[in-house]
């Protein structure tokens, strides 16, 4: 088992909740983006997602494209982002995932990205623009280089398509709370509770959800089912209202995941 594999098993077990945060690597820098993560790390976030700066982020909402833009224009690459994950592979040990598109891999190489993604001590992939029917080679890459590879799955009771995008996920299930794109405006579905007790009946792996979750409230409301939560936009909204973000992202980290442990 990779790190993320190992850790919400850890919890599961513990019966605790996953809070999975994410933050979008070069904004407002590089160095920034650094010690953002080790504020996360520090203060309850049990899995970090860097997301890949891109030029046409479609399954993003304003919050993350407002981010991207910002990093773009730091001419953030995927080499960037490899040695920002060796240097605080340095000191820490909270897994990590890379969200993004799949172009930018491709340009690198899938197999070469893959190999040096692991080596600098990487946890995941999430593609937001990677189909499951188009999946399998980078299903057997990921494979090779002990990576989960994590599908988007949307929020509908089970069928035969979701059944197979489960038995090819690994990791955890990252289950959309709503369709769409991501961001604050839209809260999880009223059926979001019926879809995370499906999907938790069709595969052993734990089930998180994203997308919409922009308060205290709806965290905690979002967590009952699921095995863990996923907040991007939430975070980065508040980020972008302060100048010192590693302090903003500890209290942020501290209060939610507060708030999800103290209901069990």
């Amino acid at each position: 088992m990779n790190r993320i594999e190992q850790h919400l098993v850890n919890l599961k077990k513990n019966n605790e909740k996953a809070l999975i945060l994410f933050l979008t690597a070069g904004d407002p820098s590089l160095e920034a983006t650094f010690d953002i993560m080790c504020a996360l790390a520090q203060n309850g976030a049990d899995c970090i997602e860097i997301g890949v700066p891109f030029s046409d982020p479609v399954a993003d909402g304003p919050v993350i494209q407002r981010a991207t833009s910002r990093a773009i224009l730091n001419n953030v690459r995927l080499e960037d982002i490899l040695k920002l994950i060796q240097k605080f592979r340095e000191s820490y040990e909270t897994p990590l995932v890379c969200m993004g598109y799949f172009n930018p891999i491709v340009r690198f190489g899938e197999e070469n990205f893959c190999r040096a993604f692991h080596q600098a001590g990487g946890d995941g992939l999430i593609i937001a623009d990677l189909p499951y029917e188009e999946g399998e080679n980078m299903e057997d890459i990921c494979r090779q280089n002990d990576i989960s590879l994590i599908y988007l799955l949307a929020p509908e009771i089970g069928s035969e398509r979701t059944q197979k995008i489960l038995d090819a996920s690994s990791g955890f299930v990252y289950c959309v709370s709503h369709f769409g794109t991501t961001g604050t405006n839209e809260g999880p579905d009223v059926h979001v509770d019926q879809v995370v007790r499906s999907l938790k009946s069709m595969t052993s792996l734990p089930v998180a959800v994203g997308f919409g979750i922009s308060s205290i409230e709806k965290a905690k409301e979002t967590s009952r089912e699921a095995d863990g939560i996923i907040i991007g936009s939430w975070l980065l909204q508040e980020l972008e209202r302060t100048n010192d973000k590693a302090k903003k992202a500890a209290e942020f980290a501290k209060a939610v995941k507060n708030a999800i442990t103290k209901q069990g």
